[in-house]
C-alpha cells in the first residue's frame, strides 16, 4: 500500500517535557534529556478509512502532561503532497515561547528525493528553557566565574542573520520587473541562469519569491526571538543594494545585509534590536562581526566613519557602550559590564572555521563529521575567534540548486533539508571529546547554525560551562 515518511528529530532540555509524535495507527513520544533523537513514521494508506489517501502528522508538546503546543500538517500517502496544516510553509513556523520555555520546529516538504534530497519529510522539534538572560543565569556577576575573560564564552550564534525574513526581497521583486528578477536570481544562481532564459517573464515572476525563500532564507524567527533562544554572536555583512538592482528596484538606499545580490535586514534594524535587547538583558553581552564575504563589488560598502556613525546613532541617549576587539579578547565578563560594553563590535577578526567549500556541500553531513574530527586532532593555535558551523551548504550543489528551482514552492528548501539531519550528527559530536578539543586553545569560540534552535544554544551553553569552570 502506498505511504509517505516522515522523519522526526527531537531534542529536549527541561524535566518534565515530552514530544509525542503521531500519525494514523501510530503514536512516538520521546522524553530523554539533552539527546538529539530520530524517529521514522510512516502515513500509511492500509491506516486510513477505504478510499482515503490523506492522514494527519502532528506533534504535541506536553509538560506533566499539559499540552503547550501542537502542531499538524495532512499528508497524501500515495502523493507524498501536503494538505491543510500549521507546518506547511515555513513561514508558518516560527518559534513558540510558552510559560517559561521555548520550543523551536521545522517542517521540510520533501519531493520524490531528485538530487539525493530527502523522499521523507523532515520535522525537527527543541523544548528548551527561555534562554533571554542564560550569561546571567549561568554566569552571575557576584560569581568568581564572571572575573573569567570573556574570551574563554562558547557563544551560540545563527548563520546568516538578516536573511530571516522576505520582507526586503519581495519589496524588491514588486518592483524591480523581470529583468531584474533574472538579473538577481542569475547572478546568485549561474547554475540555473539557462532555466530563467527559457522561462517566460510570467513563469519567472511567479516562481522568483519561492526561489530566494529555498535559497537565500536562513533563519525564520525574528531577531528578538532568536536572541531570547540564547544567540550572542552574529556576523553581518553591510553593504548597499546593487547598483543596477537599485537604480531599478528603488529599495531605500541604506545599508543591507547582503546575500549575493540579494539584500535582506537593514543594518540599523539589526543594531536597533540588539540595543534594545541588552538595554532590557543587564547582564547579557552580544559580539557582532563585520564581513563582507561574497558581497558582489557592485554593492558599494560602508567606511569606517559609516559604521561608526551609524552605531553611535542607535546606542544615543544609552547607558550601552560599544566594546572592541580588546575588550573581548582582554577584559572579564565582569569588567565588561560594569563598564557597560556589552555590545562587541568587531570587524574582519582572525578567525579559524571548518568550512569547507567540498565538506559544507553536503546532504547528509558527513563529510563534515570528518572535517571537524580533523580539526580537532590539529587545532590551528593564536586565533582570535574559532567557529564551529553546524550548517551544510547545499545550495553549492549543482543538482541540488537546479532541482530546487524546477520544484520551489513555500514549503521546500534545500537548507531546510540538511538542518536536522546535519544537526543530529554535529551537535553530539560537538557535545562530545570533539568539541572539547575544539574548545581548547585560547580563544572565543561560535557555535554557528542555520535555522537557530533551542539545541545549538543548548550544545554551545553547556561547552561554555565546562570551559569556564
Amino acid at each position: 500500500m502506498p505511504s509517505k515518511g516522515v522523519l522526526c528529530f527531537s531534542y529536549l532540555t527541561v524535566p518534565g517535557t515530552s514530544i509525542e509524535f503521531t500519525v494514523p495507527g501510530k503514536a512516538v513520544t520521546k522524553s530523554d534529556l539533552q539527546q538529539y533523537q530520530t524517529t521514522h513514521l510512516e502515513v500509511e494508506s492500509s491506516a486510513l478509512p477505504h478510499f482515503k489517501f490523506t492522514g494527519r502528522f502532528q506533534f504535541v508538546v506536553r509538560r506533566d502532561g499539559r499540552d503547550l503546543t501542537t502542531q499538524w500538517v495532512d499528508v497524501n500517502s500515495a502523493t507524498g503532497k501536503l494538505g491543510d496544516g500549521t507546518l506547511k510553509t515555513m513561514d508558518q513556523t516560527p518559534a513558540v515561547f510558552v510559560e517559561d520555555l521555548v520550543v523551536c520546529y521545522g517542517f521540510y516538504d520533501a519531493g520524490p528525493g531528485v538530487a539525493g534530497l530527502p523522499k521523507q519529510h523532515l520535522c525537527y522539534v527543541t523544548v528548551t528553557r527561555n534562554l533571554e538572560n542564560w550569561m546571567g543565569d549561568a554566569i552571575a556577576q557576584d560569581q568568581d566565574m564572571s572575573s573569567k575573560k570573556f574570551s574563554k564564552m562558547v557563544l551560540p550564534a545563527a548563520h546568516d542573520i538578516g536573511m530571516n525574513s522576505m520582507a526586503i526581497p519581495l519589496s524588491l521583486l514588486s518592483r524591480a520587473g523581470t529583468g531584474a528578477i533574472k538579473e538577481v536570481l542569475g547572478r546568485e544562481l549561474p547554475h540555473v541562469l539557462s532555466i530563467f532564459n527559457k522561462a517566460g517573464d510570467a513563469a519567472v515572476n511567479r516562481i522568483a519569491p519561492d526561489i530566494i525563500r529555498a535559497l537565500a532564507i536562513t533563519q525564520k524567527d525574528s531577531l528578538e526571538s532568536i536572541l531570547k533562544i540564547g544567540a550572542r554572536y552574529f556576523e553581518f555583512r553591510p553593504a548597499q543594494c546593487h547598483r543596477q538592482l537599485q537604480s531599478i528596484g528603488g529599495l531605500e538606499d541604506t545599508w543591507y545585509f547582503q546575500h549575493g545580490v540579494i539584500p535582506g535586514m537593514k543594518y540599523v534594524d539589526f543594531l536597533s534590536t540588539l540595543v534594545k535587547f541588552l538595554d532590557e538583558h543587564k547582564d547579557e553581552v552580544v559580539v557582532v562581526q563585520n564581513r563582507w564575504d561574497g558581497v558582489p563589488g557592485e554593492c558599494p560598502r560602508p567606511s569606517n566613519d559609516d559604521l561608526g556613525n551609524m552605531l553611535q546613532d542607535v546606542l544615543r541617549g544609552k547607558e550601552l557602550q560599544a566594546g572592541n576587539l580588546d575588550d573581548m579578547l582582554g577584559k572579564s565578563i565582569r569588567d565588561l559590564r560594569n563598564e557597560k560594553k556589552r555590545l562587541i563590535v568587531l570587524q574582519n577578526a582572525r578567525q579559524v572555521s571548518n568550512y569547507d567549500d567540498d565538506a559544507n556541500a553536503t546532504l547528509d553531513g558527513d563529510s563534515m563529521v570528518s572535517k571537524l574530527n580533523d580539526m580537532a586532532r590539529d587545532l590551528p593555535k593564536g586565533q582570535q575567534i574559532t567557529l564551529l558551523q553546524c550548517q551544510a551548504t547545499a545550495t553549492n550543489i549543482r543538482d541540488v540548486i537546479i532541482a530546487s528551482v524546477l520544484d520551489a514552492d513555500v514549503s521546500t528548501s534545500p537548507i531546510l533539508a540538511t538542518k536536522p539531519v546535519c544537526d543530529a550528527k554535529i551537535l553530539p559530536l560537538l557535545r562530545g571529546e570533539c568539541g572539547k578539543c575544539l574548545t581548547r586553545e585560547e580563544s572565543v569560540v561560535v557555535l554557528l547554525n542555520d535555522f537557530f534552535d533551542g539545541a545549538t544554544a543548548d550544545v554551545a551553553i553547556e561547552l561554555c560551562k565546562e570551559r569556564m569552570r
